[in-house]
């Protein structure tokens, strides 16, 4: 009884220690990130200020956005290829992403699903739920969710720790699936930053399309998903 106490006080005070965090960073940080990542400019003047770190500072903006959603991801990603160019600005998103959502898995995996079902959209925690004890399923719900455009992937990472998949092959499975969306991103920025406008304008326009329509359409695609 008295070791079940102690885990439940260590998991209050993660949990406390977390939503301090959140506000911390979101009335510090929320408005001005993300004012930077409306302003190409503004944002690449921003980084370079930050000189041999620069890289690691973009890195962990990219972390923190995953961690608690401080604006959307497809911004960083666009910033990163308007920084970095396509190729790089890829990876250095994907080190971030990658990092953001072990975190954001693991911190789910220790709090439980309490804690989840506070952070997940209550319409997509409902629909996946029936899944979390099945590992049959696990995964490949997982890879098809990362995949479509529209779906809160941030908010998935959280969920997925409370799924009976492995840290690794969670951190395989949605780098993977997420890998079409981030260069696509990171394409659309390079273009911009090269001044290539048209291009960038017709790929925005394509892969809007295909957001909007995973938006638009996400419950109804995460209930399909979900009785596969």
């Amino acid at each position: 009884m008295d070791n079940k106490l102690y885990h439940y006080k260590i998991k209050m005070f993660v949990l406390i220690a977390f939503f301090i965090g959140i506000f911390i960073l979101a009335y510090f940080l929320g408005e001005d990130i993300y004012e930077l990542f409306k302003d190409p400019a503004l944002l690449k003047s921003w980084i370079i200020d930050f000189g041999a770190y620069h890289i690691l500072m973009f890195i962990l903006v990219q972390i923190i956005q995953v961690i608690i959603f401080i604006i959307p991801g497809e911004l960083v990603e666009i910033g990163a290829g308007y920084l970095f160019g396509t190729t790089m600005g890829s990876i250095y998103s994907i080190l971030g992403i990658a990092i953001g959502s072990a975190v954001s898995f693991m911190i789910a995996r220790f709090l439980g699903y309490e804690f989840v079902e506070k952070v997940v959209p209550k319409q997509m925690f409902n629909t996946l739920k029936d899944f979390i004890n099945k590992d049959e399923r696990s995964g490949t719900v997982l890879f098809l969710l990362f995949s479509i455009p529209g779906t809160p992937k941030d908010a998935l990472a959280y969920f997925a720790g409370i799924t009976p998949i492995s840290y690794w092959k969670f951190i395989l499975i949605s780098m993977f699936a997420r890998l079409p969306a981030i260069v696509f991103s990171a394409y659309i920025g390079a273009n911009i930053g090269d001044k290539n406008y048209t291009l960038a304008i017709i790929v925005a326009v394509i892969s809007g399309g295909f957001f909007l329509v995973g938006f638009i359409y996400r419950f109804k695609i995460l209930k399909w998903i979900s009785k596969l």
